[in-house]
């Protein structure tokens, strides 16, 4: 990363695949080199493989400052364009998701930032890993657990939690809703000398 000045982005997914090495490497030798059968389709992971380099600057400020150091829950450790950053300062609302199976950002360190920011959190805790457990859409309902007490700590507040069939992703509307202001009709997209090639999302997911 040094000598080249970026991160290719298959270094970064082998690491990824290491950390779930039976399910993301082993799996796909039982079953595909030994077995003889076709991998099966999904639509996670083949997005998962669309990767892009990582600058060597920003990757090397990142790990350092969150994983290595972790300065960013300490006030003002971490500036960014000169401007120190300190979490204490979030004073708005939070609505702060972990995922159950989350084997890169465990849900109770997610909840940590019920403690550090000053404003009102609601922490949930959706069903699944650290894609699935996201996008997790009510069609899925792959289900969550939710808490509005406060607790000393992340076990006591999942003791206190209660689980719900579905997606977090309604529960997240129902918190939105009397945050936010009325509806309104979408702009219109495009325009004469640049009119729409498409609708979303883009011709791009359909290239090979």
């Amino acid at each position: 990363m040094l000598e080249r000045g970026y991160l290719e982005s298959r270094h970064m997914a082998n690491m990824f695949n290491m950390l779930r090495a039976n399910d993301l490497i082993w799996s796909n030798v039982v079953n595909n080199y030994l077995l003889g059968k076709d991998p099966p389709a999904f639509d996670l992971l083949y997005w998962n493989a669309d990767g892009t380099r990582m600058a060597r600057a920003a990757h090397s400020f990142y790990l350092r400052h969150t994983y290595l150091d972790n300065d960013l829950i300490k006030p003002n450790q971490v500036s960014l364009k000169g401007v120190p950053i300190d979490l204490g300062q979030i004073r708005q609302d939070v609505y702060a998701v972990g995922t159950e199976q989350d084997h890169i950002v465990p849900w109770r360190s997610a909840w940590r930032i019920t403690q550090l920011a000053s404003g009102e959190s609601r922490f949930v805790v959706g069903g699944s890993g650290h894609i699935a457990g996201v996008i997790n859409p009510p069609s899925r309902g792959r289900g969550y657990w939710a808490n509005p007490q406060k607790a000393a700590s992340a076990d006591e507040w999942m003791a206190g939690a209660a689980q719900h069939t579905g997606s977090w992703w309604s529960d997240w509307i129902e918190w939105l809703r009397p945050r936010s202001g009325e509806r309104v009709a979408p702009p219109s997209m495009g325009s004469a000398a640049h009119p729409p090639v498409g609708p979303a999302p883009g011709r791009y997911v359909l290239e090979r």
